[in-house]
């Protein structure tokens, strides 16, 4: 169901005798899952039950079937997330966006759109603060800023304040004192992290980006800094800044007493 506000009249539908129980079980199904084709099945309940957004990965997938399960996801949910998108895909997503008339969100840095055919989900009181070490970091920041904010957070950021020139970190963390967690991506040797939840009582989540390079390149190197680290951080896979996002906005949430 898309809300309980849903379910309720459903429930009271059936009390009042216009819907008989096998009729709301095919409606409840209905509305909570969806096949396009052979290729996919919609998780349209997601929201509802776990409080993260289904996001749609274009990364490897063939067009055509891309396409088909944006236009599923918009049509029968309203809204939708897709990450990891290239320019050659990007001209029909927005194509898409256009003959259903619903409108979207683009971040060229993170490569991330959201088909916004209804409203997102109401602000929690969360508020995430996202770190990046270095400007090549900003585009998995840039994944986790949207995902935290398409539900319900806040995300203040604060780019390329890197451990090189660790004196520009101070004066970020002051301005983030507020903030109920943080993303902290950083590529090379991955320092960033630890460093930040040796300094602030909030959740870190640490990000290891792809960059890099020789022996440990493209993130591994980043990856067992964070993974060795003695400040008490989480560390998820390299470049998950929706993993990082998601899980930080679940932090957010709760510690802003409420959730989503």
């Amino acid at each position: 169901m898309g809300s309980d506000g849903d379910l309720r009249d459903l429930l009271e539908r059936v009390r009042r005798g216009v819907l008989s129980p096998d009729e709301a079980e095919k409606e409840i199904q209905s509305r909570s899952s969806g096949h396009i084709g052979s290729i996919a099945h919609l998780d349209l309940e997601r929201v509802g039950r776990c409080g993260i957004p289904e996001v749609v990965l274009a990364e490897g997938k063939d067009p055509a079937h891309l396409y088909a399960i944006a236009e599923g996801y918009a049509r029968r949910a309203g809204r939708c997330v897709i990450t990891r998108i290239d320019p050659v895909t990007l001209p029909s997503l927005q194509e898409i966006t256009r003959q259903l008339g619903i409108s979207y969100e683009y971040s060229s840095e993170g490569r991330v759109m959201v088909l916004a055919g209804a409203p997102k989900m109401a602000d929690t009181g969360g508020i995430i603060g996202v770190i990046t070490a270095g400007t090549s970091d900003i585009r998995v920041a840039e994944e986790a800023r949207v995902i935290a904010e398409e539900m319900g957070c806040k995300v203040c950021t604060a780019y390329d304040v890197g451990v090189a020139g660790l004196h520009r970190l101070f004066p970020v963390l002051e301005s983030m004192k507020d903030c109920h967690a943080f993303v902290v991506a950083a590529g090379r040797e991955g320092t960033l992290p630890a460093v930040v939840a040796g300094l602030m009582d909030q959740p870190v989540i640490g990000v290891p980006v792809s960059t890099g390079y020789g022996f440990m390149g493209k993130g591994e190197a980043a990856l067992a800094s964070m993974l060795q680290s003695c400040s008490v951080l989480t560390v998820v896979n390299i470049d998950a800044g929706f993993v990082a996002g998601a899980f930080a906005a679940r932090i957010a949430t709760m510690a802003a007493g409420r959730r989503s």
